[in-house]
């Protein structure tokens, strides 16, 4: 017995020491992605002027207008970070994330690191939206694989993702590869093509100028499983507040609207987001 129970102690000690390295391949990953593209040519040039947004709706340009953007650096990339998001994984069940995410302006590149003690153990996952081709993949206790998520429905949803962000990094908004229609006094769509796709969504003001939401049919919900549910989509923006002399929403969340009812399933405790451009 006694020779069962040592190599059992020193295997489970291993583990936990292992699961407490700060090392981690997919946030290793996460990083050194970030950074291919931060270098010197991802610096945004010019200031944001009335001529950069008098072809944009009006409710769009409000935006710009409430938001305290022209006369500001145009930025390149946006970072934004989450701590103890609550992130529903079912109806039973609830967990908290932290997350982090990174949105360059130049293309259509989005990458966003999601952490998590899932079930007890460290659980992380990467989201990646880079040369067209969007992917979706987690790993348990930093080193097992659980789920790998690709293809079309996939680079189509990373792609709406990248827009339904664009006004949080607003040079975004600017790129040729993105284009605007009005709807009315407070609604505006926009359409983003790149790498053979295109998607679309609607954005949703308040008369005063305040982005509200932004609404898509073109994602598609997949759970870890690899099964894909169609539902509409909605990013929501709250509560602004000044920021190095910029409006920012402080609260961000994301809702899916199933046919059996809403489900608000990212960020219903209202955690703050901290957003930083470069």
């Amino acid at each position: 017995m006694y020779f069962i129970i040592v190599p059992v102690i020193l295997m489970l000690g291993g583990a936990i020491l292992f699961f407490q390295i700060p090392y981690s391949p997919v946030r290793t990953q996460f990083y050194h992605l970030t950074a291919e593209n931060t270098g010197p040519a991802a610096i945004g040039s010019g200031v944001f002027s009335e001529e950069d947004i008098r072809e944009l709706p009006l409710s769009v340009q409000r935006y710009f207008r409430y938001c305290g953007y022209l006369g500001t650096p145009k930025m390149a990339y946006m970072r934004a970070a989450f701590k103890d998001v609550d992130f529903v994984m079912s109806e039973s069940r609830t967990i908290k994330i932290d997350y982090e995410q990174f949105n360059l302006v130049g293309q259509p590149v989005r990458y966003a690191l999601i952490s998590s003690p899932l079930f007890g153990v460290p659980f992380e996952g990467l989201d990646s939206f880079v040369d067209g081709a969007g992917s979706m993949k987690g790993r348990l206790a930093k080193v097992i694989p659980l789920f790998d998520q690709r293809g079309e429905a996939m680079d189509r949803a990373c792609l709406v993702t990248w827009l339904a962000e664009c006004l949080l990094v607003p040079n975004a908004a600017l790129q040729d590869f993105v284009t605007w229609e009005s709807v009315d006094n407070t609604h505006a769509k926009a359409r983003i093509s790149w790498g053979g796709i295109s998607a679309s969504g609607i954005f949703h003001f308040s008369e005063s100028g305040e982005l509200l939401e932004f609404h898509t049919g073109d994602r598609v919900a997949v759970d870890m499983d690899g099964r894909e549910t169609r539902a509409e989509w909605s990013g929501l923006f709250r509560e602004y507040r000044p920021v190095n002399g910029i409006l920012q929403p402080k609260v961000l969340q994301s809702v899916w609207h199933y046919s059996e009812g809403d489900c608000l399933y990212f960020n219903r405790n209202e955690a703050e987001a901290v957003i930083r451009y470069q």
